[in-house]
């Protein structure tokens, strides 16, 4: 069977050799740029090359983070970013962006991608999607249960990598803006500034309700092994290295444990064996597997929230999850933490060899080194020639001074022996060389024997595009000009707000799927006869056009509402789909035409090639909110004409965050109803949260809407195919009001009747 892989953080040089002693098998890490813990120390370019060397020498691993969004004038200098990492070894890349998947991929064809839990991949048709463009490891959502991991790993044939202990994110990763809207630092950019672990209130009930339990996973390791995950990752790049290597060092402990006491080989566990387990209220796998309270307690002294649980892996959520009175990290056991610092970070990580060294007159200098630990691992290297000594003849205890020094080395000999056969001289600066050049060679041979040279690596030269900016009557992204009720879309999530969007001639609209649930029939007879009435005020028969809205998230238990979709779509009634994960894209790519898909602003189209990823596979696409109306043009200019039409949200509640556990059920109970919910900050600002009990997540909308009427009303209004206005918390009126405001905008310029909005990032971005 093969080992579990521990992967352990390294925000800096000391975390990274703490954790490599503490028994990491896999390292990753952040450089200055592109990775998504911009506030660690992270690594400068000459560190990271240094850093995969150290690692590969350890017989170790070395992944690089470049999980944030990047945009398109960012693109182009990952190249010379990317390529001296490339050519020293690395062992992977974790990625969020598709574009810079497909941009490194183009570069640097032998290195390995990793999906990163940014991705915010629910299943297997999402890990399917991204394992067809060349990831070879995926980090599925920390929300999946065991049961949904192991069917990623059976039906995909994906490494799978998951968190086994550290900080959770309250939100599904890759889909909070919640850091970002409130105060410009983005999550998607590596700089949240953690929001979530502020109090609030809902229900009159007060506490720090968004912030989630640190997780420790420790006692559930059995489990996690036999389920087939190929690799247990710690979180914590930002954390001290005595941290990082005190937690390494018990995982790895009780990882080895597990394997040692292993009585009998067992295939690996499935859904069905896990669910007979959860029935019988025990595991087998655990009979023979106990922690003792002594490690607990260092696990919890070291850098960890006063709470802890075992995360999603056997629960969707609940209050137990949830750190309801303080977000705070216990204090730390400074005895401890001298502890972890003598033992793994200040005593050196050095790897043992013995040397011989032959020094004859007449014969070049020969020096041997073997390994300590497997003594099939040596080189020979020869240098000058040695000399018969007139005076000053070398002393076995000086050439034997000479060969323990290691220098910058992470081999040290601590056995020499050595072999003169008369008074001989060699230059000490001789011997240094000899030292220098057999110390390298055999780092060398570690690396090999590691499985871990890649000296054939091909590097495809970058040579960056040149572009011509089309005119906007060429530009397939721009669509055709358009003007009046015809430029505006509207998304709808009650039926007041249909109604609303229906009496005002909105030509494109989004229905969420919510609105199949239960009557069907009833709604589709509304359509119908809504339509006609409809067409003849807009007169734009041949153009009308309802669209079903796909569930923000979905996973394995909620294929049955894309089914729903489905069927609806087969009636006729409905022109596309708007698409809002890779799952429901999966599932209806063959079901839908590309011109029939759009793709929400959540899927993340930051560059040229996020935007060629999707060429082919969407007909529209939703501008991301995060990025300023330079960034959207720049964007624009630099796209092929490849006939997938930009759109832009301009009025509405964004969502900031997408959440497994409920809002509801931490200060109550779940009901099972739905509906809206208040919650309320610090500063008495009000968030409404969306409780979504068909697939079973909270949508956590901002306090205040969007509302880019400057932009509706503008000439930049011809760069886009058209606007959408997001309806969520809006009654019927209200929605009215709002729909015919917008429309008016074409005809004169006014401030809008609502008096708090927010314009988002459309002038500001994000850093």
């Amino acid at each position: 069977m093969k080992k579990v892989e521990l992967l352990a953080p390294a925000g800096n040089f000391d975390a990274l050799k703490g954790v490599i002693k503490a028994g990491a098998d896999a390292v990753y890490l952040g450089g200055t740029l592109y990775s998504a813990r911009a506030y660690a120390d992270n690594f400068t370019q000459d560190e990271i090359c240094e850093g995969i060397h150290l690692a590969h020498v350890f017989g170790r691993r070395m992944y690089l983070t470049v999980n944030t969004l990047v945009k398109e004038k960012e693109l182009d200098s990952l190249y010379q970013y990317m390529k001296p990492f490339y050519e020293e070894g690395l062992d992977g890349v974790i990625v969020q962006d598709l574009g810079v998947l497909r941009f490194l991929q183009s570069c640097f064809p032998d290195l390995p991608f990793h999906a990163s839990t940014q991705m915010t991949i629910t299943g297997s048709r999402g890990a399917a999607l991204v394992k067809k463009e060349g990831i070879s490891r995926v980090v599925p959502a920390r929300e999946l249960s065991l049961e949904e991991i192991i069917k990623i790993k059976e039906e995909t044939g994906l490494e799978i990598e998951t968190f086994v202990h550290g900080a959770m994110c309250y939100c599904y990763s890759g889909q909070c803006l919640l850091s970002s809207i409130l105060g410009g630092r983005s999550g998607n950019r590596g700089r949240c500034a953690q929001p979530c672990r502020l109090p609030y209130e809902t229900g009159g009930k007060k506490g720090y309700l968004l912030s989630m339990r640190d997780m420790c996973t420790i006692e559930l390791l059995p489990e996690l092994i036999e389920s087939g995950i190929d690799s247990f990752k710690i979180e914590g790049r930002m954390k001290k290295p005595a941290y990082a290597a005190g937690v390494t060092a018990i995982y790895r402990k009780y990882i080895d444990r597990y394997y040692e006491n292993r009585a009998e080989q067992r295939l690996p566990l499935t859904p069905d064996r896990l669910m007979t387990q959860k029935s019988s209220g025990h595991s087998a796998l655990t009979v023979s597997y106990k922690v003792s309270g002594e490690d607990m307690d260092i696990l919890r002294s070291l850098y960890i929230r006063s709470e802890i649980g075992a995360g999603y892996y056997k629960r969707h959520n609940g209050r137990e999850m949830i750190s309801m009175h303080s977000p705070a990290y216990r204090e730390t056991d400074g005895k401890l933490l001298a502890d972890m610092e003598e033992r793994y970070i200040k005593s050196g990580l050095l790897r043992a060899v013995k040397a011989k060294i032959r020094l004859v007159p007449g014969e070049p200098a020969c020096l041997t080194l073997v390994s300590v630990e497997k003594e099939s691992i040596q080189v020979t290297i020869t240098g000058d020639m040695v000399q018969e000594a007139c005076r000053q003849p070398l002393t076995a205890e000086k050439v034997r001074q000479q060969m323990q020094k290691s220098g910058e080395s992470p081999l040290r000999a601590v056995q020499v022996e050595v072999e003169m056969s008369s008074p001989v001289f060699l230059p000490v600066s001789s011997l240094n060389e000899l030292r220098r050049r057999a110390l390298s060679a055999m780092e060398d041979a570690f690396i090999f024997q590691a499985g871990l040279a890649y000296r054939e690596r091909k590097t495809v030269p970058f040579r960056e595009p040149q572009f011509t900016e089309p005119k906007l009557t060429q530009r397939a992204f721009a669509g055709q000009k358009l003007s009046g009720q015809k430029l505006f879309h509207a998304v709808v999530r009650t039926p007041g707000q249909l109604e609303a969007a229906l009496e005002e001639g909105i030509c494109r609209i989004y229905l969420d799927y919510s609105l199949l649930e239960g009557e069907e029939g009833g709604l589709f007879a509304r359509l119908s006869a809504a339509k006609p009435a409809q067409l003849r005020e807009a007169g734009t028969e041949d153009e009308y056009e309802f669209y079903l809205a796909t569930p923000y998230i979905v996973r394995e238990k909620d294929i049955k509402y894309l089914k729903k979709i489905e069927n609806a779509f087969a009636t006729g009634l409905f022109t596309g789909i708007l698409i809002r994960n890779f799952e429901s894209f999966l599932f209806f790519r063959e079901t839908a035409a590309r011109e029939q898909i759009v793709l929400d602003a959540n899927l993340y189209i930051w560059n040229r090639e996020a935007a060629a990823f999707w060429q082919n596979r969407a007909g529209e696409f939703y501008l991301p909110v995060e990025c300023n109306m330079h960034e959207w043009r720049d964007l624009l200019k630099r796209c092929p004409e490849n006939g997938m039409k930009a759109c832009a949200i301009v009025y509405g509640r964004l969502p900031v965050m997408i959440t497994a556990n409920c809002v509801k059920k931490t200060v109550g109970s779940c009901n099972k109803t739905g509906g809206i919910t208040m919650l309320k900050d610090r500063y008495q600002k009000q968030f409404p949260v969306y409780t979504d009990c068909l697939c079973c997540y909270n949508v956590i909308y901002n306090s205040v809407p969007l509302s880019l009427h400057s932009l509706a009303g503008s000439k930049q209004a011809e760069l886009l195919a058209n606007f959408r206005l997001d309806f969520t918390v809006e009654e019927k009126q209200e929605a009215l009001q709002v729909i015919r405001y917008f429309k008016g905008l074409r005809a004169k310029e006014s401030e809008p009747f609502y008096k708090e909005y927010t314009t988002g990032h459309y002038k500001r971005g994000v850093d």
